[in-house]
């Protein structure tokens, strides 16, 4: 088991190189990233955008881009659909969001006919080194899903499940989170969440264990379990927390990373080759780390 992003990363060395596929590069931050990745043997960029930003952004930065790196591109959506085109042919491992806007960046991944959607849900999973907190940990969905009902709950469970295998956790514990921790008909996380422990239970979700509604002080600690009297095998050590929605994901992740100086990385599942999506205000630290859980996500 995965329990920090040093570790991460040294596991993801001994993939091998993987061709990582920049949409839109001109940015800071991003090369940065790039370059140390490929530096430390992880990836061989290639950086599609603006060829003199990029090249210009580089120097500023005290490093040269070589130019056989670069695949000189002008506009935003047309470096995002060269981004996913390569990717696509087969001359690209992964895709990197670089400083593209959100919306931009999935109109061209989704794309019915050049993008790289499969016949699986797409879901987003952040994935966490909280201080405090013993291990890496997911939280899905604050990326994709907005409002998420059982059956899409139910997909974003097996795309984080599958993607716990490559962090060495071979049976995940899966946290619903809610308000509270019984069932109230009022809040339909909890009967979402009960729904889907039975189904856990009756072994419908595979080699998994999930415990829920919970509230998120007791899925990451045995003391709070202690004080309130609840007893699970999921409570206190889980690997996934499941939220109600995009909002409650994306809150509760910058949350932890801009408060609880938690480390971050964060990527997309589902989709035909790993797709690293973070926010345009993520430091260097961070995108490093999305990209070893790339190169790790990378078959």
């Amino acid at each position: 088991m995965v329990k920090s992003f040093e570790e991460l990363k040294e596991r993801a060395k001994v993939k091998g190189q993987k061709r990582l596929v920049v949409a839109c590069a001109e940015d800071k931050t991003v090369l940065e990233a790039s370059m140390s990745a490929m530096e430390t043997g992880l990836i061989t960029p290639i950086f599609v955008g603006d060829k003199n930003k990029i090249l210009e952004i580089g120097k500023s930065c005290g490093f040269s881009v070589d130019n056989k790196y670069i695949e000189d591109i002008i506009g935003v959506e047309n470096s995002v659909k060269k981004s996913v085109e390569i990717v696509r042919s087969g001359n690209g491992d992964f895709l990197l969001k670089g400083i593209v806007k959100t919306s931009t960046f999935l109109k061209g991944l989704l794309d019915a006919e050049c993008g790289l959607r499969t016949s699986r849900r797409l879901t987003h999973s952040a994935i966490l080194e909280a201080p405090g907190y013993h291990k890496l940990f997911q939280l899905t969905d604050g990326g994709m899903n907005v409002k998420p009902d059982v059956e899409t709950k139910i997909d974003i469970i097996k795309n984080a499940c599958d993607f716990a295998l490559s962090l060495g956790v071979m049976k995940p514990k899966v946290a619903i989170l809610a308000a509270v921790e019984v069932v109230n008909p009022e809040m339909q996380e909890t009967v979402d969440a009960a729904i889907i422990k039975q189904m856990a239970e009756r072994g419908q979700l595979g080699e998994i264990l999930v415990d829920g509604p919970l509230a998120l002080d007791l899925a990451v600690s045995k003391e709070a379990c202690e004080k309130k009297g609840i007893t699970s095998s999921v409570a206190g050590d889980a690997d996934i927390l499941i939220v109600p929605d995009i909002a409650a994901g994306n809150i509760s992740a910058k949350i932890l990373i801009y408060l609880g100086k938690a480390k971050a990385a964060g990527i997309i599942l589902g989709a035909k080759a790993p797709v690293v999506m973070l926010s345009r205000a993520d430091d260097t630290e961070t995108k490093l780390n999305s990209i070893a859980l790339g190169v790790l996500s990378c078959s």
